[in-house]
């Protein structure tokens, strides 16, 4: 059985979903304005919002994120020396995203999950646990409709999404090297505990003759 976590699920949806029709990449990212699980710029210079969900209680609650709210401001009313605030305004799309999906196992997935969705225009990628150490299987259950006001995005931008890209890649790497580290230390502290007992004498040559 799968152990899910948003990084497996992320790194899948990266993998098997997106590679081909990307060319830059980047997770929890908020350079919309609003964090993405996965940011992906397409071939064309058009950005792709992922939100990983691991619970249904988690997916439920995304729909009370500032990402789907236009709020708006009150005016001062000298009437009753109070603000009138306009309702706030659902949004179909997240800010500067042309299209956007939710991932999630399809262990916790049920059709009646649509309708608390906040937008009709969000796609659903179901993962798929197909045991016996098989890869996981990414399926579309429904498509993300396109906004089709969202813009393409300039050479500028692309950049600046990019160098984000290589700095969490280099990022990656310093902190594979430190784990690295860590688990060399904490195999010399446990060889040194070792020899610290009472057969201390026998670990520390047994140790040495290893080494």
């Amino acid at each position: 059985m799968v152990a899910w976590s948003e990084r497996l699920i992320a790194g899948e949806i990266a993998r098997q979903t997106l590679a081909r029709k990307c060319v830059v990449l980047v997770d929890n990212c908020n350079w919309t304005g609003h964090e993405c699980d996965v940011l992906a710029v397409t071939t064309d210079l058009r950005v792709i919002d992922v939100e990983v969900k691991i619970s249904r209680a988690d997916l439920k609650a995304d729909a009370g994120k500032d990402k789907w709210w236009h709020r708006q401001w009150g005016r001062y009313n000298p009437t009753t020396q109070g603000y009138d605030k306009p309702p706030d305004i659902l949004r179909e799309w997240p800010p500067r995203v042309w299209k956007h999906y939710y991932a999630l196992p399809k262990d916790i997935w049920k059709p009646d999950l649509l309708d608390c969705l906040p937008s009709r225009a969000s796609g659903v990628l179901l993962l798929c646990d197909q045991g016996e150490g098989r890869p996981l299987l990414v399926r579309c259950e429904r498509r993300a409709t396109p906004n089709k006001s969202a813009s393409r995005l300039t050479p500028a931008q692309a950049m600046d999404i990019a160098r984000l890209a290589n700095l969490r890649m280099w990022e990656a790497y310093r902190d594979a090297e430190r784990h690295k580290n860590d688990v060399a230390y904490w195999r010399e502290q446990s060889k040194a505990a070792a020899c610290a007992g009472p057969r201390s004498m026998d670990c520390c040559t047994e140790t040495a003759l290893v080494a």
